[in-house]
């Protein structure tokens, strides 16, 4: 027995010498040269400010970055991929284009217009060499929500046949028709609704430019991150939902009129069903021809997109189809079908928008320019990745900017990077920004000579191409299940932000996607993971307890970790989960071990001085033995990023709280700014006097040292 105890004896005392050798390993810190915040700004100010031919060589270069790579273009290597893609995809530009107008609020010439000078200016300004820049049908439908409002505001009729005058108009819509008819030039001609549409467009494309720049020249495109990528997809989602619902009445041949602003998806299908007994039978049978050709060759591109190198340009295919029987057949006269009307040929001339408007649109403007930005540079990042280059995140917030300001003068409207043509663009070979100008020659064709020919182009078959454009928005329905067993948090982020576009407007759904994702951030953040850790057999590494099985307990010592860092939010979670954890708040343990004593002296009993347990009554023996059982808490900080002032102090008080009731408290795995704050707070005691005692490298170290601490208080006590 005796000789038992001796080899037990050994072993430990083995232990203590290993530990000690090993603690005497110390990592020495570099010293920080501290650098003065005026010095940093006043060089930084200095670098910028200073002027040569060479840094305004630099800059005008990167502000065209076309400078640096079209001397370069390999044209034996790139022009058939080029010219390739740039035709494709400006033959799916045009059916879109006239589609998108009714999105927009809008006549198809003013969205041609727009995909045109959107091309040729980031063709100039862009560091992407494969996303396609133009109309986008969340944006136009932003668009035309504002137009819409505004245009009903001003006292016109919102019904697309209603003739263009200016309804019980007062004394404010002349003032209105006047500020308009001066800005325009057109002092005696009065401006109809088709001329008031477009400039409220032109001013809120110009503004949420203008936004965008300030946004580059501040250097805010980090703003972009807190758009996370549910609250993105379901904003889409929402966004499409409207759509969709907008385009019905087109597709039943109904003349409803559009319900602008708040509840316009609950308002208009309300509308849909009152009036369903007024369809036109002759739209309703285009649209389901249109849409079974277009969703049947969609599913054919799909599943032999590898057979089939260029996709087909179905769009078009059944545009032209549809407009020739329209105009043979003379749907419109003899059905009633609503058309296209007459897109004319040519550029009108430039105006400057009407910036009497502009307190209408400010604030508009603002979710406009954040969401054109993001889909932008989340497009032109993620296609950079996947063909190993790099695109300048600040010069894309230059490019989309000057995409809607300079257009904003030709009668266009906002643009924005869109998917779907991206991802044709780089599966029919696109190698640069050459295609996006091959692309608007195809526009500038339509412009000049072709567009008059879509005048018997029925209105339904627009609404087929966006609807069944909105296909990939849409399923994302069914990824919902998948989405929910990933990460629940993000699933609700999802479904709060669609319900919220689609139910209340789309601007609402997306001030709602964000703030409750950032609430959700926060709520992570307050609410992290902690658990207990315990060893790994014959390892010197520890894991959680609570995901593992056949992990050995520590005695007497309970390691805690805490998966965020520590602030003035989740100090009260961080205390609770650890006074569990260990099974006693030392705070309400000297609280009544305080109270105790008094009432022993009172009495003259100073024998019961350490019977309290948590105020329950238990005995003085039993606190005696719960406290001996724990006698080391180590807090595994390696999750611990920072720890703020309150941090630092809900340390230092947990530190000399457990030391009250004689139970150490160990850090480890601190990171070196932890470490830092700790210093500064003082919790390693004068000149850090302390700090071998309580900061540890790795979690055994410090379990090695509660091992050999106990050893020797049990060596002093005998």
């Amino acid at each position: 027995m005796k000789n038992s105890v001796n080899m037990k004896y050994e072993r430990e005392q083995s232990k203590m010498d290993e530990y000690s050798q090993h603690a005497q390993i110390q990592l020495e810190r570099k010293a920080t040269n501290r650098v003065s915040p005026w010095k940093t700004v006043k060089d930084k100010v200095k670098k910028q400010c200073t002027c040569n031919s060479k840094q305004l060589k630099n800059t005008f270069i990167g502000f065209f970055p076309v400078l640096r790579w079209l001397p370069k273009y390999d044209f034996k290597e790139n022009t058939w991929g080029d010219v390739m893609s740039g035709l494709i995809i400006g033959i799916i530009l045009v059916p879109q284009a006239i589609a998108y107008s009714l999105l927009a609020g809008l006549k198809p010439i003013y969205s041609l217009y727009t995909s045109f000078f959107a091309n040729i200016i980031y063709f100039l300004m862009g560091t992407s060499r494969h996303v396609s820049v133009g109309i986008f049908s969340l944006i136009s439908l932003m668009v035309g929500q504002i137009v819409d409002r505004e245009v009903q505001l001003a006292g016109f009729d919102l019904d697309d046949d209603a003739d263009p005058q200016i309804n019980n108009f007062n004394i404010s819509d002349m003032n209105i028709t006047k500020s308009i008819n001066i800005s325009l030039g057109l002092v005696d001609i009065e401006c109809g609704k088709e001329c008031y549409a477009i400039s409220v467009a032109a001013i809120l494309t110009f503004t949420a430019g203008v936004y965008q720049i300030l946004m580059g020249i501040f250097r805010l495109g980090f703003l972009s991150m807190y758009l996370s990528e549910p609250m993105l997809d379901g904003f889409a989602t929402g966004a499409s939902l409207t759509i969709l619902t907008a385009q019905v009445k087109y597709l039943l041949g109904l003349k409803i009129p559009r319900s602008p602003g708040i509840g316009m998806l609950v308002t208009t299908w309300c509308n849909i069903f009152k009036n369903i007994h007024h369809s036109n039978y002759c739209d309703i049978i285009t649209s389901v021809i249109c849409i079974a050709v277009l969703v049947a060759a969609k599913e054919i591109g799909d599943r032999y997109k590898e057979k089939i190198k260029i996709p087909l340009p179905t769009e078009l295919v059944v545009i032209v189809v549809a407009t020739l029987v329209s105009h043979y057949c003379n749907l419109k006269l003899v059905y009633g079908s609503a058309v296209s009307g007459v897109i004319p040929t040519g550029f009108i001339p430039p105006q400057i928008p009407d910036f009497s408007l502009f307190g209408k649109i400010a604030v508009d403007a603002i979710p406009l320019a954040v969401i054109s930005f993001a889909f932008t540079i989340s497009l032109s990042e993620m296609f950079a990745k996947k063909y190993a280059y790099t695109v300048e995140a600040n010069q894309e917030m230059f490019a989309i900017g000057f995409c809607n300001i300079i257009p904003s003068f030709f009668h266009c409207f906002a643009t924005s990077a869109a998917l779907a043509k991206t991802l044709v663009k780089t599966s029919t070979g696109c190698m640069t920004q050459v295609s996006s100008v091959i692309s608007a020659f195809v526009v500038l064709l339509v412009l000049l000579f072709f567009a008059p020919l879509f005048y018997s182009l029925q209105k339904c078959v627009l609404a087929c191409i966006i609807i069944v454009s909105l296909r990939g928005a849409l399923r994302k329905f069914r990824d919902l299940p998948t989405l929910w067993r990933l990460n629940k948090v993000d699933a609700v982020v999802w479904s709060v932000t669609v319900a919220a576009a689609a139910l209340i407007s789309t601007e609402v759904g997306l001030m709602v996607g964000v703030i409750f994702s950032m609430l959700c951030l926060i709520l992570r953040s307050q609410l992290p993971y902690t658990t207990m850790l315990n060893q790994i057999q014959d390892t010197v590494f520890y894991e959680d307890g609570q995901k593992y099985d056949n992990l050995l307990p520590i005695p007497n010592v309970k390691i805690f970790r805490f998966d965020s860092p520590l602030h003035y939010a989740n100090k009260g979670y961080f205390l609770n989960a650890l006074y569990k954890m260990a099974d006693m708040d030392p705070g309400l343990v000297n609280a009544q071990r305080k109270k105790m004593e008094k009432k022993a002296k009172n009495k003259g009993k100073r024998k019961q001085v350490d019977g309290a347990n948590n105020g329950y009554g238990e005995t003085a023996i039993e606190l005696v033995e719960k406290r001996n059982d724990l006698q080391t808490i180590i807090l595994d900080c390696s999750c611990v990023a920072f720890l703020d002032i309150t941090g630092i102090n809900v340390l230092k008080g947990l530190l000399k709280d457990y030391k009250e009731v004689q139970i150490s408290v160990l850090l480890a795995c601190c990171s070196t700014s932890v470490i830092d704050s700790l210093i500064r707070g003082g919790y390693f005691g004068k000149e850090n006097s302390d700090i071998h005692k309580l900061l540890f490298y790795t979690v055994h170290d410090a379990v090695q040292f509660a091992r050999a601490e106990s050893i020797s208080a049990t060596d002093s006590t005998v």
